[in-house]
């Protein structure tokens, strides 16, 4: 079992968002802005469903760390922390998943 954590992963990008674009991938997205990062973002998602539809663990792994890596991108570039995300889980787990659903408001 790593010890590594998406708390971990959040501190190496902010780091990394400060580096110049042609020294680090990540600041090259910071550097191309939200939409582009966003892009990115969904793409790592269809990828990620591709390799589950196909039962490749080994590719939906990859895809996974992928898709982490590009979401803590885009929550970085909305000022949204992984301690913010989490919090919203915390209070969602306090109740059955289909009564937390049940409560939401639509937007």
């Amino acid at each position: 079992m790593t010890t590594f954590t998406l708390t971990d992963l959040e501190k190496i990008i902010e780091e990394r968002s400060q580096a110049s674009s042609e020294e680090s991938y990540t600041a090259k997205l910071f550097s191309k802005g939200i939409a582009y990062s966003s892009k990115k973002l969904g793409e790592e998602a269809v990828e990620a469903i591709i390799a589950a539809n196909r039962g490749d663990r080994a590719e939906l792994t990859k895809e996974s760390a992928d898709l982490l890596y590009h979401l803590l991108v885009v929550l970085r570039a909305s000022h949204i922390s992984i301690n913010d995300v989490m919090a919203v889980l915390e209070e969602r787990t306090r109740q059955s998943g289909l009564a937390e659903k049940a409560s939401r408001t639509e937007n």
